[in-house]
């Protein structure tokens, strides 16, 4: 069973990326699971043609924990099998509560499990909750979601210190798989991820251009995969798919200062 993280800066494309990433693997008859880790639960959305399915916290604080794995997991495009992890309402309470409250439920069900497990985890914060997928090595693989953009390298580079410092405890078995670029439409930008890529021990896996096909799958409700399959875009999330897939280089990360970030980015974003 493969478990694979994608972390980035919230707003990234994260989700996106994942339920795309999912529903290829799914069309090749792979049993999927995706968690959304994200405060926001919207990570399936789009699995979900639209519906926006209970998280595991709420469930958990309206009925207990004597939850029924069929209200938890929900089955979506091509047989993937959906779950979100929720979060507390604004200002009330630990926004990695509902991840950490997540495995611990799945793990009592016996829900983790098949061939592939995509855990989708904002990565604006790393604290206690949000590093827990890949603290507590149920996410093996930790890919960067990231653009060009300054903060969603900043983010990236966040995650990067987070992956190198787990990576240190001998019983560790998290690694970075590598870093997949998200088209924002800036200059050079695949470029500019690949050097970040390269800056910290790591590599481009794929870069995924900035497309209208997703606004308009994501506007019927669907992943590309499932609105668009004959699409060049759904082309780009099968290759990245088969990607990842076949990777089999990992690393622990050298994370740059933020001077050495700030001058990489300059060199690139200046006018």
């Amino acid at each position: 069973m493969r478990q694979i993280a994608l972390y980035g800066k919230g707003g990234i494309g994260k989700s996106t990326t994942s339920a795309n990433l999912s529903a290829a693997w799914a069309e090749e008859g792979r049993d999927v699971l995706q968690i959304g880790c994200d405060p926001k639960h919207d990570s399936t959305r789009m699995l979900m043609n639209g519906t926006v399915i209970p998280t595991v916290l709420d469930l958990l604080r309206d009925n207990g924990s004597a939850i029924p794995v069929a209200d938890v997991i929900y089955t979506g495009y091509a047989g993937v099998r959906c779950v979100e992890a929720g979060g507390p309402d604004p200002g009330v309470g630990c926004a990695g509560r509902g991840i950490i409250a997540t495995f611990q439920l799945l793990e009592k069900l016996g829900a983790l499990r098949g061939d592939i497990i995509v855990y989708d985890v904002l990565g604006d914060v790393v604290c206690g909750g949000f590093a827990m997928p890949m603290r507590e090595s149920y996410a093996e693989e930790v890919y960067l979601v990231t653009s060009g953009e300054l903060m969603s390298l900043y983010a990236a580079n966040n995650i990067a210190k987070a992956v190198s410092r787990l990576s240190a405890n001998r019983r560790s078995r998290v690694r970075l798989g590598g870093v997949i670029g998200n088209g924002k439409n800036i200059d050079c930008e695949e470029e500019l991820v690949a050097e970040f890529a390269e800056a910290i021990g790591s590599r481009l896996i794929t870069f995924i251009p900035r497309s209208p096909t997703v606004q308009q799958a994501e506007l019927n409700k669907k992943t590309v995969i499932e609105y668009a399959p004959a699409s060049s875009q759904a082309e780009v999330y099968r290759l990245s798919a088969g990607a990842i897939l076949g990777n089999t280089e990992y690393s622990i990360p050298t994370p740059l200062t933020i001077d050495e970030l700030e001058s990489l980015a300059y060199r690139y974003l200046k006018e």
